[in-house]
């Protein structure tokens, strides 16, 4: 482990960010068997219970020998957002206060969960049902560059553009609320965690070694049963759910329904896993330039 995350305070939380296959779980289960500290999920996709093999949740092992919270405790079909994982994190927080155990370690790939974190979350209207299925006909039919069309300049200018989810979510806010998203979030309240109150370090992973790393590890999901996962999913599939969007999900059930060979699918999905990375180290690089850089482990 890296020298700098010896030391650490018992009473502030210590929050792990990193590209997906940088090896987060294995630090932040560590500290947790360490120093006695829960482990927090803050993975948009490890929350949901259909998904274990392929999101990389830890194993049954490692939540039992540790405290581990906030993973696969939402159902498949359920909403679950940014401002449901901050209203579940904080009564979590407020008990290590209020007896006297150590703040957890809180660790993710998902940058909005964390920056929302440590600076706050705009209090947004919830979007109408009927918006949210006009921008997924919307999406089918015309592309996401039809939405980005749509989006008020300042919002454009902010959220991540590659990314068909913020973009999506950017156009349902406006439709919504005749507001942009910068405008609402220009009116953030305070963080639950502020930066200052809290010990954030981020992983930097080198681009090579991590593709190295994200190839071997999908191959071991293969192994361990990521495809049969696939399978017990493949009844009802629906696209648009945010828990299909786990990283090798579409691809894995395309083969399953016929549409790509094996071969096919698991490169898809080692793509998409590798264009994923990429957006990941992009956010931390812009957004949390002042949480402390530590190397992967064994690198």
């Amino acid at each position: 482990m890296s020298a700098t995350l010896k030391g650490l305070s018992r009473e502030l939380p210590v929050l792990i960010a990193g590209p997906t296959a940088a090896g987060k779980s294995a630090v932040a289960l560590e500290l947790a068997l360490r120093e006695g500290r829960e482990v927090v999920n803050a993975d948009a996709l490890q929350v949901y219970a259909n998904w274990r093999v392929l999101t990389a949740r830890p194993t049954q092992a490692e939540e039992e020998a540790a405290p581990h919270r906030l993973y696969g405790h939402v159902g498949r079909e359920e909403p679950y957002s940014v401002g449901h994982w901050l209203r579940e994190l904080a009564p979590i927080l407020e008990a290590a206060r209020a007896e006297g155990r150590p703040a957890p370690v809180i660790v993710g790939g998902t940058g909005l969960y964390l920056t929302a974190l440590t600076e706050g979350l705009a209090e947004i209207p919830e979007v109408p049902s009927g918006i949210r299925a006009e921008s997924e006909a919307r999406l089918a039919a015309e592309g996401v560059e039809a939405l980005i069309a749509e989006l008020d300049a300042e919002t454009a200018a902010r959220i991540d553009l590659a990314n068909p989810v913020r973009v999506q979510r950017a156009w349902e806010v406006l439709r919504a609320t005749g507001r942009g998203l910068a405008a609402w979030q220009a009116q953030t309240p305070p963080p639950l965690v502020p930066l200052a109150q809290a010990q954030a370090f981020v992983i930097e992973a080198p681009r090579d070694w991590l593709n190295a790393r994200i190839e071997r590890r999908f191959d071991a999901m293969m192994a361990m049963g990521a495809l049969e996962e696939a399978r017990a999913n493949l009844e009802g599939w629906n696209p648009s759910l945010p828990s299909s969007k786990a990283i090798g999900a579409a691809e894995l059930i395309a083969h399953l329904q016929g549409r790509m060979s094996l071969a096919e699918a698991t490169e898809a999905a080692k793509t998409a896993t590798r264009q994923y990375a990429k957006r990941q180290r992009s956010w931390f690089r812009s957004r949390m330039k002042a949480w402390v850089p530590i190397p992967p482990q064994g690198l």
